[in-house]
């Protein structure tokens, strides 16, 4: 049993450089330092009530359930929602200390981390009958130890030297090898099921998500770089190309498929569930890698979203071959969406739909799963909150960006609202029903790998100086490294839907917020498109506020909403 001891624009590189990442410390010891203080002690607190409970009651296995104080083995159930082909001798894969290794160190607990990363050395491994989804042991396991491996061997500091020799990388290396069979399909989409013993099972289903095979890009490929050998970030590539290809006209994409015909299942598409960490993939593959394949990919796709799936602040569903809006419902998935808009510039649609996020959190008290924007209700089956991260993940790059108070403030509404309603003796409990507050017996891990880690990091970044990091769909931090890029990027991270040469200069720009339009490219002539100018009102959906109706794509003034509830250019700018 493990034990605990106890307001300029900067932002044009966010991510890339810790120094333009971390606005400074050194400040005086004012109010607002000793309140951000505060408030990181409470995370601190948050964390630990979590993590210690886990590991009193429910480690080894996977994940605690905190109002009975037992465990559940989560990892062969995740998405799997019939509970079939559960195995009979798992006993857990310690899924929520895999998932909390990052986090430790976040917090500057080096001792606790070697001692987990000790124990996983002589006691984890994948030679267990298990079916597990590939896409979640993916993001939480795989990338969960790859992000542990770079951050023991960055710094002399975190574990006794000589104690530590690429165990992890090692647990990482046997864990993508069991991945490979679910990618020996005609189309090269993976499976979204395999079993670590025996890989993919008789009769097995062929139907995945774009997400499921559209984000393995950076843990596979980070694992390919750490041991020299292709084949996983070769899988993983030839999926994702493979998906890129099977894109409508429109630039869209649907949410499920069949992986041996690579035919759509689903044509309704958006930026949630199922689809979410495509587009986030995308855009970090890029940052990562340094490939502008990826930058390409990300720029058409991301253009296609404001196009088609924008509403104002809002982002609907819409049909991948005609654009048509389906389904009007926020989901809490999609809260992500703004701190990837942080990360390529556009700041004043990331507060835009950041607000509109915070303002269903408050109205509820926390964010439920799905909410109906056609009816402005609560989704009737959807009432949950599982202690996701997204709004907090958001909230933090904002922060960054902005170093606007107001998103401490919305931090510290998250903590207290996630104390007063959540915090039990057992640990954090997920809420049922968002209308009563009734509670769900399951602490999920990415509680303590990203919620309890974005909100941290909000109110204390210190994590982030002296080295560029870039956080996975499950926020595991993985380094910026020169040598694993393709060609270093003029700069790693284009913040424009525009790029005008002027002689030898390069000028980048955000199209959000300077407004450059109409937007050129000086690359044989043609015109590209950008975020800002594509319309974002649909015509079968009537609007009811001016934020509504976006901005006009050819002419960049702000569109206003008629009395009929009809969008419209507002002439006198």
């Amino acid at each position: 049993m493990l034990a605990r001891k106890s307001q300029t624009w900067v932002l044009l590189l966010l991510l890339i450089s810790a120094s333009l990442f971390h606005f400074s410390t050194s400040q005086s010891d004012s109010p607002w330092a000793a309140k951000k203080r505060r408030m990181r002690d409470k995370v601190r607190k948050m964390f630990y009530h979590a993590y210690d409970n886990y590991m009193t009651h429910a480690f080894p296995h996977d994940e605690l359930k905190p109002l009975t104080k037992t465990f559940t083995d989560s990892l062969s159930e995740l998405g799997n929602l019939k509970l079939e082909h559960l195995p009979q001798d798992y006993n857990g894969s310690a899924l929520t200390l895999i998932e909390s290794l990052s986090s430790l160190v976040v917090l500057g607990n080096n001792t606790e981390f070697e001692r987990a990363v000790l124990w996983l050395s002589e006691n984890l491994t994948f030679d267990v009958d298990a079916r597990v989804n590939l896409f979640e042991c993916n993001i939480r396991v795989l990338g969960g130890l790859v992000s542990a491996h770079l951050l023991a061997t960055d710094s002399p500091n975190r574990v006794v030297q000589g104690a530590y020799k690429n165990q992890l990388l090692t647990l990482a290396e046997e864990l993508g090898q069991r991945f490979l069979p679910a990618f020996n399909t005609p189309t090269g989409l993976p499976y979204a099921w395999l079993n670590l013993k025996y890989g993919v099972m008789e009769n097995e289903t062929t139907e995945t998500s774009t997400s499921g095979c559209g984000s393995l890009i950076l843990e596979m490929g980070a694992l390919s770089r750490l041991t020299g050998d292709p084949r996983y970030e070769s899988a993983a590539l030839r999926a994702l190309r493979k998906l890129w290809s099977m894109r409508s006209s429109l630039n869209l994409l649907g949410t499920t498929l069949d992986v041996l015909t690579g035919e759509w299942i689903e044509y309704s598409s958006g930026i949630g569930a199922g689809v979410d960490s495509f587009y986030e993939y995308l855009f970090k593959a890029h940052i990562l890698f340094g490939s502008e394949e990826f930058w390409r990919m990300f720029h058409s796709a991301y253009v296609a979203v404001q196009k088609y799936f924008r509403h104002g602040p809002w982002y609907h569903e819409a049909d991948m071959r005609t654009g048509k809006a389906t389904y009007w419902q926020l989901t809490s998935l999609q809260a992500f969406w703004p701190g990837l808009q942080v990360l390529v510039g556009d700041i004043a649609a990331a507060n835009s739909s950041h607000r509109e996020f915070f303002y269903v959190w408050e109205k509820y008290g926390v964010l439920p799963e799905r909410y109906l924007l056609d009816h402005l209700m609560l989704h009737p089956t959807e009432k949950y909150y599982p202690l996701r991260p997204e709004l907090a993940e958001s909230t933090f790059y904002l922060y960054q960006a902005t170093k606007d108070p107001w998103y401490i403030k919305v931090g510290e509404k998250m903590v207290n609202s996630i104390n007063s309603y959540t915090k039990v003796e057992g640990g954090f409990a997920s809420i049922r029903d968002v209308t009563t507050m009734q509670l769900e017996d399951h602490q999920h891990s990415f509680f303590l790998a990203e919620t309890c880690k974005y909100l941290y990091l909000l109110f204390d970044d210190t994590f982030l100086l002296g080295r560029n990091y870039i956080f996975t769909t499950e926020g595991h931090p993985l380094p910026v490294l020169s040598s694993w890029h393709e060609r270093l990027p003029e700069t790693y991270i284009p913040t424009n839907w525009t790029f005008i040469k002027t002689g030898k200069q390069g000028r980048r720009a955000s199209s959000m917020s300077l407004q450059v339009c109409p937007a050129t490219m000086l690359n044989g002539g043609q015109r590209i498109e950008s975020a800002c100018h594509v319309p974002d009102s649909r015509s079968d959906h009537r609007c009811s506020t001016n934020e509504e109706c976006g901005i006009d794509s050819t002419t960049c003034r702000p569109r206003s909403c008629s009395t009929a509830g009809y969008c419209g250019l507002w002439l006198f700018i």
